[in-house]
């Protein structure tokens, strides 16, 4: 298998289906070797990326706001469902999503509304977090970020953006 192609990441062996289908696409580049894969990425030009200002305390208050209005919108039921009636595996809803993570955790009884509530919404403020550094590491790295400020109304967002254009 040394002679085939690399894999990009882990992920494409993070399951037995994917680990089949990461051996199918080696052994077809294997058998094909006029197709080359680019080994580096198509560099972008001309790009303007656009990210939304929001001050962190708003942001937070924000996602707080929206998990209350998910979960009372019947997340919690939703995932109940999801395992009692359409018989997806709790371990599957726990590996495949943050909220389903800790919903699940809930549902089966590991714990209980409160915890679940805490322990996700700080799950999800640690994620907001991580997408800011990635963020700011884009724009350490050359690539530019105009930021708008989060209230703009849609109207004039939209003309704030064609002004950039």
């Amino acid at each position: 298998m040394k002679q085939y192609k690399t894999l990009r990441n882990n992920s494409d062996i993070d399951t037995p289906k994917r680990a089949i289908r990461a051996i199918e696409i080696c052994v077809y580049y294997h058998e094909h070797p006029d197709l080359k894969l680019a080994t580096e990425p198509h560099p972008l030009q001309n790009v303007l990326t656009i990210g939304v200002s929001i001050p962190r305390d708003e942001r937070r208050a924000r996602i707080t706001d929206r998990l209350k209005a998910r979960l009372d919108a019947g997340m919690v039921d939703e995932v109940k469902r999801l395992i009692e009636v359409d018989g997806v595996s709790p371990d599957d809803l726990i590996y495949y999503g943050l909220e389903y993570k800790f919903i699940t955790k809930h549902v089966i009884g590991e714990l209980s509304y409160e915890e679940m509530f805490a322990q996700l919404e700080i799950a999800i403020h640690q994620f907001a977090k991580r997408q800011m550094t990635w963020f700011r590491g884009m724009e350490r790295r050359g690539f530019p970020i105009r930021w708008l400020p989060y209230n703009l109304s849609q109207e004039a967002f939209t003309t704030a953006v064609c002004q950039l254009l």
